[in-house]
């Protein structure tokens, strides 16, 4: 039996990501998790007073879930940050599984481009975007290392944290830490 896969969709809003995570959830019948499908039709924005990283804490906890279950998963994230990248990974680890880093790049004016025109044909799917948050987002992004690409050996987790799923359940409020036993109730009948 093929151990369950955790597909991490990375790169800058125009890329592809997403079109991307569709063709493989849908060639592998897997589960694909995109924050942007979620965030307008809850709370009218992209990120709404930090209203993400909830949502994403929730998703990485529900991809655990899955993979854990031996189904694969595909987290359409972005992961502008390669510790967001290597906590993702520790995630699937954790849960028995494979991590597949799917990055996704283009020219620089096609990817805005490719942004803007999704901006008017689909709004309900992503939100405006001037040239300052491109620049902003640019600026942001550290793409992968040909060493993360290739799944190489983690390196150590930002101080002052131990390990990766302590960092992760900090960057993301709402992920448990996956890496403890979880608190026993204190009532003996559950």
């Amino acid at each position: 039996m093929p151990r369950p896969t955790l597909h991490l969709t990375v790169g800058l809003p125009g890329v592809g990501k997403t079109t991307e995570a569709r063709r493989i959830a849908a060639r592998d019948h897997l589960l694909r998790l995109t924050p942007d499908e979620w965030m307008a039709p809850l709370f009218g924005h992209s990120d709404a007073a930090g209203r993400r990283d909830i949502l994403e804490g929730r998703f990485i906890w529900v991809a655990h879930e899955v993979l854990a279950g031996g189904s694969s998963v595909v987290l359409d994230f972005g992961c502008w940050s390669p510790e967001e990248r290597w906590a993702v990974a520790a995630v699937a680890a954790v849960a028995g599984a494979e991590y597949r880093l799917v990055h996704l790049e283009l020219p620089e004016a096609e990817r805005r481009a490719r942004a803007a025109r999704r901006w008017v044909e689909a709004p309900d799917t992503t939100f405006e975007m001037t040239d300052a948050h491109h620049d902003h987002y640019l600026a942001s992004f550290v793409p992968p290392t040909p060493a993360e690409r290739a799944g190489g050996p983690p390196p150590a987790p930002p101080a002052p944290c131990e390990a990766w799923l302590e960092w992760a359940s900090q960057r993301w409020p709402t992920l448990p830490r996956l890496d403890t036993p979880p608190a026993r109730s204190p009532d003996p009948d559950r």
